[in-house]
């Protein structure tokens, strides 16, 4: 198995599947023995990912029902890889017959040919988005462990799509608000200007990005490995593996770029009950890629849908020039879909880091 399909050094993940071939799943190795461990467990979150879930998203229509083939007995992980698997119902190959020999603008048509000399034409394959229903899956694991075992909670919301932002603090967020919209943006207001958005561009045979904002609460001091495993730094991979992805800051992030360090500095106190902490927290919770002990707080910038129905000029594997106009199930804006994975991924990397430190 190719190593870029697997991600994690102790609790591990490997995922398979293309779009439009049988299933897709992942293998999880390393969860610890003892935690009661079923697909109900895992459902609610594939539920957020999947798709046709709103008319704002790809109308494919999949239940992505996970089941569970092993690593689990009489209800609880035994310590042994933990195989999870959803079929695909509701693949239309013919649906994408026209890029057989074209190569879509932005998109990895051509990267993949060139390196494999074969790629899968059918919805991307590997490349696409659908992979991630393996991610969720296993993030759900984590998540859950982190918060019976460690008090660890995951929240990520949609802070930005196009121009329109969201006005609120990030650690006043509930789930509740970020669901009450199909944007899954926890601003009410900033919501309903990003649906209007997203329906303009999708009318238009277009497609949009934006940002997600991700608050990890209830770290302990001291998750991160120096020097080339920062906790941050895997955080930044862990994001820029997504579908989409273009960009990821922490705390300040670029921001900090326009600052001195008087201001970007988070000064040291003294809590109630005697334990040093920042008393600010623009580093984002981690200091020297160690965690803080504070919320940690990044971003993920995504950028428009590469498959768009407007023309598009590009080449066939002949060098032909041609004009598509692609058909086809897409996303006008992935962000609604990409909360449940960017908080999957961000359990991912602090499971790996909590039992790392043992």
């Amino acid at each position: 198995m190719s190593s870029g399909s697997i991600f994690g050094s102790v609790f591990r993940l490997a995922t398979f599947g293309e779009s439009h071939g049988g299933a897709v799943g992942a293998v999880v190795d390393g969860c610890p023995p003892g935690l009661e461990l079923s697909e109900g467990d895992i459902q609610p979150d594939l539920d957020r990912r999947k798709p046709g879930q709103s008319d704002i998203t790809t109308p494919r229509k999949e239940e992505d029902t996970i089941s569970i083939l092993s690593g689990v007995f009489e209800g609880k992980t035994t310590g042994t890889p933990i195989l999870l698997i959803a079929k695909n119902k509701d693949a239309r190959s013919h649906d994408y017959d026209l890029l057989k020999t074209l190569y879509r603008p932005s998109h990895a048509d051509f990267t993949y040919t060139e390196k494999y000399g074969v790629r899968d034409w059918r919805g991307s394959g590997r490349a696409s988005a659908r992979e991630t229903l393996a991610r969720v899956a296993a993030g759900a694991i984590a998540k859950k462990y982190l918060r019976l075992a460690h008090g660890i909670s995951f929240m990520s919301y949609v802070e930005q799509v196009g121009s329109v932002r969201a006005e609120i603090n990030p650690l006043d967020v509930s789930l509740e608000a970020i669901e009450a919209s199909p944007v899954r943006c926890p601003d009410a207001e900033a919501a309903l200007r990003m649906e209007e958005v997203i329906r303009e561009v999708q009318s238009e045979g277009d497609s949009i990005g934006g940002i997600i904002r991700g608050v990890i609460t209830g770290c302990p001091v001291g998750l991160g490995e120096p020097v080339f495993d920062k906790l941050h730094a895997e955080l930044g991979k862990a994001m820029l593996s997504i579908n989409a992805v273009k960009g990821f800051d922490i705390g300040e992030g670029f921001g900090a770029a326009a600052m001195r360090g008087s201001e970007h500095n988070d000064p040291f106190g003294v809590s109630t009950d005697g334990i040093i902490t920042p008393l600010t927290n623009r580093a984002g919770g981690v200091l020297g890629g160690i965690s803080t002990g504070m919320p940690i707080v990044f971003r993920v910038a995504f950028k428009p849908v590469a498959t768009i129905s407007r023309p598009q000029q590009t080449v066939t594997s002949a060098g032909r020039e041609v004009t598509l106009e692609a058909r086809g199930r897409h996303d006008p804006c992935v962000l609604p879909r990409a909360v449940p994975i960017v908080d999957a991924m961000a359990a991912l990397v602090v499971m790996d880091m909590v039992l790392r430190r043992g």
